[in-house]
């Protein structure tokens, strides 16, 4: 309870701190506030059918970001209750903070609250404080970005805060010409006195004329996690690069490795002595690399085709993965909207074909409908208040429609209907979502 009061309170000290800045005649503060209400029910082959529902909401919350001396403030923050008796509500506060730009041109920023980080990888949530320099206004021909962090890691899922652990570190970025920018950070990550993390990311876009992008990002862990309780090195390694050959051909190559550890689980084994299982310390390794070709074949019509070979752990085998489709708008002068592909996965057990198939078309200037079909092995659930779940199924097969609706300048309406069937379950759900712009 404690806690939900002081989050309540930190929000509206925020706007509070920002409200002045709604006086002023431009620009203006962008803020959103949405609703959405699911209702689904699951009725399994031969046993009695489960209803639940859940009500969320989500508000955001953002000055200006401009080169000038004056208030900063952002909010972006999610609240989802839920029918079912026992599951906690959930609240996620990705940011919710208020600062200052200092100087003649605001190029000194200080930040005090909740604040995601995203150069800094999987340690981007810290609630503390950030101080940042920025050498040039943007736009500038170049210009080099600083900046320092302390403070406690927030739970991801609920109201609070990580018991012990603390964070502190610093990031430096260049940035020049159209969208490059390089940027290496450091972080380190303590718990109740052990070092939880000692890492550090790196992050680049290198655009290359119009022809050529490419996006790289890696986090290497500097000294083994949990105070050497797993060996340190390479986290993840991510790079995504994309080539045009004239004007309708288009060549991407993805490349994608790492393991997947639950640091805060191993460190906590250590403090309190409990015996270390090889797979906490090993934890899920993963590797994946493909590409695709993209053909525009007719006016916008896009069709393209890829390869790619996965591994989800160290002792699997790889598996292929080919995947052809295509992509096509205002069909036939229609109006119509098509998507669709089909993916062959070759599987130890056998070939599986995974296909996707999405027809939509906007009706007048305010309305948009859309119906999909989808056939997959896996399906995710909602069922836990810290994550998600991958259900594996022998088939499953998945309908739904959708409709989009512009009622003013400010206000939109969603609405979704999904079934979702396969050998032993039934899954029907409704989702209605109403959100409000304030300008």
């Amino acid at each position: 309870m404690m806690r939900d009061r002081f989050h309540w309170l930190a929000l509206g000290m925020t706007l509070g701190l920002a409200a002045p800045l709604w006086a002023q005649s431009a620009p203006r503060p962008d803020a959103r506030i949405s609703f959405f209400f699911t209702t689904a029910r699951r009725s399994p082959e031969g046993g009695p059918a489960h209803n639940d529902a859940d009500f969320a909401t989500s508000f955001t919350f953002r000055t200006p970001d401009q080169d000038a001396p004056g208030l900063d403030a952002g909010i972006d923050m999610r609240h989802t209750a839920y029918t079912v008796t026992g599951r906690p509500q959930r609240i996620s506060l990705y940011n919710l903070f208020a600062g200052a730009r200092l100087g003649d041109r605001g190029q000194v920023r200080v930040r005090a609250g909740h604040l995601w980080l995203p150069d800094l990888g999987t340690a981007g949530a810290l609630a503390g404080g950030l101080a940042e320099y920025r050498s040039q206004p943007a736009g500038a021909k170049s210009r080099l970005v600083t900046g320092i962090f302390a403070g406690a890691e927030p739970l991801g899922y609920e109201a609070g805060y990580a018991p012990g652990v603390r964070k502190f570190g610093g990031y430096a970025a260049l940035e020049s010409g159209f969208l490059r920018r390089h940027v290496i950070g450091f972080a380190n990550i303590s718990q109740a006195g052990i070092t939880q993390r000692s890492l550090l990311t790196v992050t680049n876009y290198l655009p290359a004329g119009k022809s050529f992008f490419a996006y790289q990002a890696l986090e290497y862990d500097l000294r083994g996690p949990a105070n050497g309780a797993a060996t340190g090195g390479l986290s993840y390694f991510l790079v995504n690069a994309r080539q045009s050959a004239g004007s309708k051909v288009e060549v991407q190559g993805t490349y994608n490795r790492g393991r997947s550890l639950d640091v805060r689980r191993l460190a906590d084994d250590v403090l309190n002595g409990r015996a270390l299982t090889p797979q906490a310390v090993d934890g899920l390794r993963y590797e994946s690399a493909g590409g695709r070709v993209s053909v525009k074949a007719w006016p916008h019509v896009e069709v393209y085709a890829g390869y790619a070979r996965d591994r989800n752990n160290r002792d699997d085998a790889p598996t292929g993965r080919l995947t052809v489709g295509g992509y096509g708008s205002n069909l036939f002068g229609a109006g119509l909207d098509i998507s669709a592909s089909d993916a062959r996965i070759d599987r130890p057990t056998g070939p599986y074909h995974s296909r996707y198939v999405s027809v939509g078309r906007a009706m007048g200037r305010s309305l948009y409908v859309s119906g999909d079909y989808s056939t997959s092995l896996a399906v995710v659930r909602f069922l836990r208040s810290d994550g998600v779940t991958i259900e594996t199924r022998p088939w499953s097969r998945r309908v739904s429609g959708s409709i989009s609706a512009t009622l003013t300048r400010q206000l939109s309406l969603t609405g979704v209907v999904d079934v979702t069937r396969d050998a032993d379950m039934t899954d029907v759900r409704m989702m209605t979502g109403l959100s409000y712009r304030f300008r």
